[in-house]
């Protein structure tokens, strides 16, 4: 008896704390990067949120950076991308239809099932850090259910399940390619009648649409040169605009640079710029002094046309029919001889006589596919029918604005057909308009087919898909 009263633990003397027990402390839950890409992946199913402006945001409010940062980016923009791919593989692993699972369950599982797919964390930290997201979401019920499929998940590698989820390559090559590249079958057929190939060129499109895009930054025209901003940023010339910078992916949050902080310098893809700068350069007889920004929120292109009329002396008026958006414009264009509306550019109001208008029109967005990750599984293939109607609208009310002689350059981030030549074709036969061939004010660039249009590509390229046509008002 007095052996095993020695051995019981002494009380504390009142007044005085418990002695602390040795040994390391049990880490938390659920780790602060983790936590972060799966309120992302959630706000995305459920509020329809952007990946690529939320997760900047949680990450400066809690503070996260360095490692835990680089790895909620790769988890949250990796499993938004390959949510099709993910799926198809975790219903291959389930006795039940994904209809039927938790949604906050299968938020997880996506997150889980990216990590053993396409990350070298190891196995027992990718399973056991999702159950743990789980436990703590919903509780312990469906903790068995998350962990019994990721184990058959971590049974094979992302090759060996693509063989098992992808159609067969030779007889339906389009298929395939979407299925290993996570990309919807109608987005990848769009791609296909886009390029006129269904064979390896629509494969490198696919993937560099599928691949972490670099990060690419403008430079205000006559406040810094391209060679400056790469020296400051630690980047790049861009190899095609005179005022690009291209900055590896993974760089860092850009809004971070110096020259971003003091509006020296903004992100803009580069296909963008290039578009915004051949508005610029299309030659005009007369006047060269209005310039009309028709579809201009959140600003990049309106920034970039406003500096460069105003090294040239002229001006821009910037029409915005959201007011949230037309202030991103003001913004965007402070210090620059830009004008403000904020109205539908189909009823603007505005005084005829613009002597260049860019039209760069609401559209699928299937070109910047890579820098929206969520983007291609919200889409839907009936988006594009309204949008060309819209599309059409907003040209032929430019060319009501434009006097004669100018020129009206319409934009897209897109290469669907239905959008690009598919609108424009039909819209200018019925205005009469002569279609300039754009290529001529693209210099430098690459592969641009035989025109009259430019379409760019990420695989040819290195920026969004952006389409561009330019048309003159007789």
């Amino acid at each position: 008896m007095s052996e095993q009263r020695e051995r019981r633990p002494s009380r504390p003397q009142r007044g005085r704390p418990a002695p602390r027990k040795e040994g390391p402390r049990r880490p938390p839950d659920v780790d602060p990067a983790r936590q972060v890409a799966f309120e992302v992946l959630r706000a995305v199913r459920e509020k329809d949120a952007y990946a690529n402006l939320m997760l900047p945001e949680l990450l400066r409010e809690r503070r996260i950076s360095g490692r835990d940062a680089a790895l909620a980016t790769e988890l949250t923009y990796g499993a938004s991308r390959a949510q099709g791919l993910l799926d198809a593989v975790i219903a291959a692993c389930s006795d039940r239809p994904l209809s039927k699972v938790d949604a906050i369950v299968l938020d997880a599982l996506r997150l889980g099932t990216y990590q053993l797919l396409r990350t070298r964390i190891p196995e027992h930290a990718a399973v056991g850090s999702t159950v743990d997201l789980v436990r703590a979401e919903v509780g312990s019920y469906a903790t068995g259910f998350v962990n019994a499929i990721l184990r058959k998940v971590s049974e094979k590698d992302e090759a060996a399940w693509l063989e098992e989820v992808s159609p067969d390559e030779a007889e339906d090559p389009i298929g395939a390619y979407a299925m290993r590249t996570a990309h919807p079958r109608w987005i990848a057929r769009s791609f296909a009648e886009a390029l006129g190939d269904k064979g390896a060129e629509l494969k490198a499109a696919l993937e560099a649409d599928d691949a972490r895009p670099e990060v690419h930054l403008v430079a205000r025209p006559g406040e810094i040169s391209a060679e400056e901003l790469a020296a400051i940023t630690g980047g790049d010339p861009a190899p095609y605009s005179p005022y690009g910078v291209r900055l590896p992916a993974g760089a860092g949050d850009p809004a971070d640079a110096e020259p971003v902080r003091e509006r020296l310098a903004a992100v803009q893809d580069e296909g963008s710029q290039l578009c915004a700068v051949a508005v610029t350069k299309v030659p005009l007889e007369g006047s060269d002094e209005r310039w009309l920004d028709l579809c201009a929120g959140p600003g990049g292109k309106a920034s970039l046309m406003g500096a460069l009329a105003g090294l040239s002396g002229a001006r821009v008026d910037a029409v915005e029919k959201a007011p949230h958006r037309a202030k991103l414009v003001e913004r965007a264009t402070d210090g620059l001889p830009v004008t403000i509306h904020v109205a539908d550019g189909r009823e603007s109001g505005l005084e005829p006589g613009y002597d260049r208008i860019l039209v760069d029109a609401p559209c699928s967005g299937l070109g910047a596919l890579r820098r929206r990750p969520e983007a291609r599984w919200r889409r839907q293939p009936a988006d594009v029918a309204d949008l060309t109607k819209l599309q059409g609208e907003l040209i032929t009310a430019a060319f009501d604005l434009v006097r004669p002689g100018g020129i009206v350059a319409y934009v897209v981030c897109s290469p669907h057909l239905a959008e690009t030549e598919g609108v424009v074709g039909e819209t200018a036969r019925r205005l009469k308009a002569e279609i300039v061939d754009a290529r001529e004010y693209f210099p430098g660039v690459p592969d641009l087919g035989e025109g009259p249009y430019v379409q760019l590509w990420p695989h040819r390229h290195g920026t969004d898909a952006m389409f561009c046509a330019v048309l003159r008002k007789p």
